[in-house]
């Protein structure tokens, strides 16, 4: 294939993530034979049908659109080898079956939110920075039988600031990705990127999915640790603490280094420009946050309106 748009992708993916990528790709002028998204879910108080990120993408550009329930499907797999794809392009989809993976002529590729082989999972972005990672990246890799295992073709990394959020990651990484994943599709096109097997390493950091006891505070451990797990889940689903027996949700902080004078989880604030809660090394003081069935505000405003 001399020229490499003449490549006819699939692409498979859901959230705002991955709509960077598959945009990269349209804007680079490949061929998209079809776009494999989530079906619609009832969202909202009227529970209306509400479309993926992607599926929105796509139907503006006139793209052709599948939304499979079951991926194993034989109607939709017939659907899918019908496009006649020359390759197709996993971003932030779910587990592909292998005759989905397997089918097209140059196999399946993915972008993975991680500089491979840490943070194999569901939630790269979150746990690189709960572990306070200084550094992550982007990786694509041709996707094989055990998840984020297949052979590494491209990876580019970046420097994480220590008061950068997952979001803030994310919306960075989802730029850097797209890049990414264009120049692996032209070096896959004209055949000059060969796989690199993943290397083995005992020190491997996994990135599971996230789960409510996940982002439960514990005081006890160091303020370094616990500013890590704030910044490492906001904006979403966000660290949580109770104060006054209400569920407080803590989307930005900063570190005091110091040696408490209350115990591990209670608090100090002069009510109007600070609140601070006591861990094992210091404190953490609150920047922004969200009181159980209040909206989400700095912590100027809420001091300016809560009664202690």
């Amino acid at each position: 294939m001399s020229n490499t748009n003449n490549i006819r992708i699939v692409f498979m993916g859901t959230p705002e993530f991955a709509v960077a990528s598959l945009d990269a790709l349209v804007q680079a002028g490949y061929t998209i034979a079809g776009v494999v998204t989530a079906p619609d879910k009832p969202a909202g108080r009227g529970m209306k049908p509400s479309q993926s990120a992607v599926k929105k993408y796509a139907v503006e550009k006139g793209l052709h659109v599948l939304q499979p329930e079951k991926l194993k499907n034989p109607a939709f797999l017939e659907e899918l080898r019908a496009l006649k794809a020359d390759l197709q392009v996993v971003v932030a989809f779910r587990m592909l079956p292998e005759q989905v993976w397997n089918m097209p002529p140059l196999g399946t590729i993915n972008l993975h939110g991680s500089l491979l082989p840490q943070y194999r999972g569901a939630a790269p972005i979150n746990r690189a920075i709960m572990n306070g990672e200084k550094e992550t990246g982007v990786t694509t890799f041709k996707l094989q039988h055990e998840i984020d295992t297949g052979g590494i073709l491209l990876q580019e990394s970046f420097p994480v600031g220590d008061n950068d959020t997952a979001g803030e990651v994310h919306d960075r990484m989802k730029e850097i990705g797209a890049q990414v994943l264009v120049k692996t599709v032209a070096a896959l096109a004209n055949g000059s990127v060969t796989e690199t097997p993943q290397p083995n390493s005992d020190t491997l950091k996994a990135a599971p999915k996230i789960f409510t006891d996940d982002c439960k505070i514990d005081w006890t451990r160091p303020v370094n640790d616990i500013h890590n797990l704030i910044r490492g889940l906001s904006p979403y689903p966000g660290a949580f603490t109770t104060m006054d027996d209400k569920t407080l949700k803590i989307y930005r902080s900063a570190k005091e280094s110091a040696t408490i004078s209350i115990l591990p989880g209670e608090y100090l604030t002069d009510k109007k420009t600070y609140l601070k809660f006591a861990a094992t090394d210091g404190y953490i003081h609150v920047l922004e946050l969200q009181l159980e069935g209040k909206k989400k505000m700095t912590i100027e405003d809420f001091l300016r309106g809560y009664r202690f």
